[in-house]
């Protein structure tokens, strides 16, 4: 199959982070600061993204305020014509740094919530977060620039949903996402700390439902379904290497910021090939791109361009094998694995956090 050009980049400027959450997606074994592409690398990747297509750039991490020098990125993103978004904690957000970066060419910055009252987003974080978060929605309001708030949802906040829009209210979001969370990396370690009962879910449904019809107009409210819960998957990103590539802090090229977790696949960096090269004809990219990669009962399901056959990651950390269908369908023969991790009683289970990166 041929692939369209990538409208949207990922760049996981690097994996140093202030918080510990423990439903982080990120690798097991993060990179450390010693492995991450330096400044000119960053920059080959931006040009050669927008050569390749790319027209929005997010810049995440980790957190990406750790970078000293993602005033210089942000400006090459966006002197290239890219749309950047910041993805951030909001750690270390001052109004004097939002002002530097809005000048540089930030357009949109994505905030990070982990609760609605401090002593739940703190336990969940790892450390004090509350004001910090505060602090860098004031400062994003200060230079004018739109916000997201995004909050990834389970057993230990799903209570608070009613809480958490109302915060989201208050920070001045044009754009909330509720995200159920996915289960890769720390957050399958912690899959039953945090998986939610069926009973949870169906009491937050309707809470944002309302808030939906309420706040039409003046924001918009995103909600990513609990899919353990769902009869059918979620669409892995339009299609695996459809429309979205990611970067990782070495400069691993990957088709889903998940992919890493397939250990089957090789995935080639942006110093050893050409980012373009890389999108059409790599290994990593072409393995489940279309349809002839898949098995029954994908292969022969009208859904199967609809869903695209389910998480290719989800698929390998379940079954074993990415070419299986997401163990999350209801037609898949592996679905008792995910039917046996939803709970019918809350039951509260310690974190296991977040590791930082081995400097190395």
């Amino acid at each position: 199959m041929t692939a369209a050009a990538p409208f949207g980049l990922l760049a996981e400027l690097t994996h140093r982070c202030p918080l510990h959450c423990p439903y982080c997606s990120n690798p097991l074994e993060l990179v450390g600061r010693a492995r991450e592409l330096d400044t000119a690398q960053w920059r080959s990747v931006f040009t050669q993204a927008r050569e390749l297509g790319v027209l929005q750039v997010h810049m995440s991490g980790g957190e990406p305020l750790a970078r000293r020098d993602l005033p210089d990125l942000v400006e090459h993103a966006s002197g290239l014509g890219c749309y950047v978004n910041l993805v951030t904690s909001g750690v270390g957000l001052t109004e004097q740094r939002m002002a530097e970066l809005a000048g540089c060419g930030v357009e949109h910055v994505q905030l990070s919530v982990q609760a609605a009252d401090p002593a739940r987003a703190d336990e969940i974080a790892g450390t004090r977060v509350t004001a910090h978060k505060r602090a860098a929605a004031a400062a994003v309001h200060a230079v004018g620039l739109p916000l997201t708030v995004n909050v990834v949802l389970h057993r230990r906040n799903l209570d608070q949903v009613a809480e958490i829009i109302a915060l989201a209210e208050e920070l001045g979001a044009q754009r909330l996402e509720l995200a159920n969370t996915q289960y890769y990396g720390w957050a399958l370690r912690n899959r039953d700390a945090l998986m939610p009962t069926r009973a949870q879910l169906a009491a937050a449904e309707p809470v944002v439902r309302a808030a939906r019809d309420r706040l039409a107009g003046r924001m918009e409210v995103i909600h990513v379904i609990a899919d353990y819960h769902e009869e059918y998957p979620k669409p892995c990103m339009h299609g695996w290497g459809a429309r979205q590539l990611t970067v990782a802090p070495d400069g691993a090229v990957l088709p889903c910021p998940s992919a890493h977790v397939i250990e089957n696949l090789t995935f080639d960096t942006v110093t050893d090939r050409p980012l373009a090269d890389i999108w059409y004809e790599s290994e990593a990219f072409t393995a489940y791109r279309g349809e002839d990669w898949m098995r029954d009962p994908c292969r022969s399901c009208p859904r199967r361009a609809v869903d695209f056959g389910g998480c290719r990651c989800q698929a390998y950390l379940l079954t074993g094998a990415a070419e299986n269908t997401d163990p999350v369908c209801s037609l898949s023969p592996h679905h008792d694995v995910v039917r046996q991790a939803v709970p019918e009683t809350s039951v509260e289970v310690p974190f296991r956090m977040r590791a930082l990166p081995v400097v190395r």
